[in-house]
């Protein structure tokens, strides 16, 4: 496949990134409460920047395969995820409601570094490969 073609799901999801952080934090406001709810010692975390960066990570990952199936890949997508979230915060600047915190670029590391770690793991790592079809040859 085209490793053009490959970096698409990473652009799309970007955008959808882009799009969420342009929301006012009114229109973002009702998820938040729900996770808080549920793990009320976690009132810091944000759990929308830990579980987008996730996957944001998971498309990089996939975009630079072979190349991210190694530590230093691995750490590649990871500061890719970071570099993001420094220019997400940026663009949240200039939204009506929104700030930029460095708390947000903490969840989306652990979120980047998290989805790195499970991807470490051989059994899912062939089980991703796999269901992404992914050929030897990358």
């Amino acid at each position: 496949m085209n490793r053009l073609l490959r970096f698409l799901p990473a652009i799309v999801w970007m955008a959808v990134i882009f799009y969420m952080s342009h929301q006012t934090d009114n229109d973002l406001g009702t998820l938040l409460p729900f996770f808080q709810q549920w793990f009320p010692w976690m009132t810091s975390f944000d759990w929308g920047h830990f579980i987008v960066y996730f996957v944001l990570a998971v498309t990089f990952y996939w975009a630079l395969l072979p190349r991210s199936s190694t530590w230093s890949g691995k750490a590649l997508v990871v500061l890719l995820c970071l570099l993001y979230g420094v220019t997400d915060e940026y663009h949240q600047s200039f939204v009506p409601g929104r700030s930029p915190d460095v708390l947000d670029l903490r969840n989306d590391a652990i979120g980047a570094a998290l989805a790195m770690l499970a991807l470490s793991i051989p059994f899912v790592d062939r089980l991703f490969k796999s269901t992404v079809s992914v050929s030897k040859k990358y």
